[in-house]
């Protein structure tokens, strides 16, 4: 089947580069980060009203930990790269993305941005003597809380790459038969699951170029009869 050599032997374009790897990973794990922040300020200070975790958590995001939270994952990023011997700067897997993140030292910069942050609160007396103590004694609980998040983030991703191996063998069982409904049907989770992880060399080109194909197809009102020109352009464009 033309399709099927397509998806086999014809996987040979990057899909993928360092950039697009460091930016998603800044803006998942800057996500990752404020959540775990959030959750390690209510298990330090569990009498406080909602209000006031928020109020907490973002005067500390804003004084002088949020400006820092990109640079430290990239600096951690670029660190672990080297630590590991990396040539490319691409990931290959999950795991190798998390390995790098480890490398690269990224909970002692977020301590160092924790304590700047505290430090500046209690300057300015933004939050009380009392919080300010009690964070700064507790400063672990913190950290051990987001060092968790970043945990379960990478095993969700996991997760999240078996999934386009399923959806993407289902969609090729439906193109078998035909049936374009069922290419529908999973070609919509396929898509939603390539939002959520991150880009990676070599993981993730068979889900692009069934993306391309899927598009192909219902752009020509489910005829299946592609040309040889049609399927290599599909292959072409997972850049």
């Amino acid at each position: 089947m033309q399709i099927e050599n397509t998806l086999e032997n014809n996987l040979s374009n990057n899909l993928v580069n360092s950039n697009t790897q460091n930016k998603f990973l800044e803006t998942t794990l800057g996500k990752v980060i404020n959540i775990g922040l959030d959750t390690g300020i209510r298990m330090l200070l569990p009498d406080l009203i909602e209000d006031q975790i928020i109020n907490v958590k973002d005067e500390i995001l804003n004084n002088g930990f949020k400006s820092g939270i990109n640079k430290a994952i990239s600096s951690a990023i670029d660190l672990g790269k080297s630590a590991v011997g990396m040539v490319t700067g691409n990931f290959e897997n999950i795991e190798q993305a998390r390995t790098v993140i480890k490398s690269g030292g990224l909970l002692d910069s977020l301590s160092n941005l924790l304590d700047k942050g505290i430090n500046l609160l209690s300057k300015n007396s933004k939050i009380s003597k009392n919080v300010t103590s009690i964070i700064k004694s507790g400063k672990n609980v913190i950290l051990d809380s987001i060092n968790s998040n970043i945990e379960n983030n990478f095993d969700n991703q996991v997760s999240t790459i078996e999934k386009i191996g399923k959806y993407s063998k289902n969609w090729k069982e439906y193109y078998q038969k035909q049936d374009f409904d069922g290419m529908q049907k999973e070609y919509n989770k396929l898509k939603s699951s390539l939002k959520e992880v991150l880009p990676m060399e070599n993981t993730l080109k068979e889900a692009r170029i069934i993306e391309n194909l899927h598009k192909l197809i219902k752009n020509k009102n489910g005829d299946f009869n592609l040309s040889k020109e049609e399927i290599a352009l599909a292959n072409e464009l997972i850049t």
